[in-house]
């Protein structure tokens, strides 16, 4: 069974799973906007997963008899600049999302809920692949040059993410 205080940090976790869904949905159209087909592929599967993040602590507050209650989402911004500025917003995203896993296992802790942190050490080691996977690829951008074709070129590797 949850405490309380760990079934409300763990609907907080949903809500903020669900709004990075919505967020990189958001970066998505944004890279549509700019014809990189390639970046917006990559977005649309971070949103997926996100979503899967989402529906991963909908079901493990379920199977640990607590109630899930869903919360309004804020609406994400509609422009994110260049493809470099979009991709440091989606590294400066996922440390954020890093912290808030953070704050919620030292909550675990504290309820001394040993089911919610072995739980979480799949959140955890998750964050440290995100993290790495969205700074790749902005050092990859600030190596290209300002209107240098090779972003095509990065553009095309991303489009193969989940393809493989």
């Amino acid at each position: 069974m949850l405490s309380q205080k760990m079934q409300d940090a763990l609907n907080a976790q949903i809500q903020a799973e669900a709004y990075s869904a919505w967020l990189y949905l958001g970066m998505a159209a944004h890279a549509e906007q700019l014809n990189l087909k390639g970046m917006a592929h990559w977005l649309r599967v971070q949103h997926q997963e996100e979503l899967g993040h989402a529906y991963k602590l909908f079901d493990f507050v379920h199977e640990r008899g607590g109630r899930v209650a869903l919360r309004t989402l804020e609406a994400p911004p509609a422009e994110y600049g260049t493809p470099l500025q979009l991709f440091e917003q989606v590294y400066k995203h996922e440390q954020h999302v890093t912290s808030l896993i953070h704050k919620l296992y030292e909550t675990a802790v504290a309820e001394k809920d040993l089911a919610t942190q072995v739980f979480l050490n799949w959140f955890v080691t998750e964050q440290v692949e995100e993290e790495a996977s969205a700074l790749e690829i902005v050092e990859k951008l600030k190596m290209i040059p300002e209107k240098s074709g090779a972003i095509f070129q990065l553009d095309k590797e991303l489009g193969k993410r989940g393809r493989d």
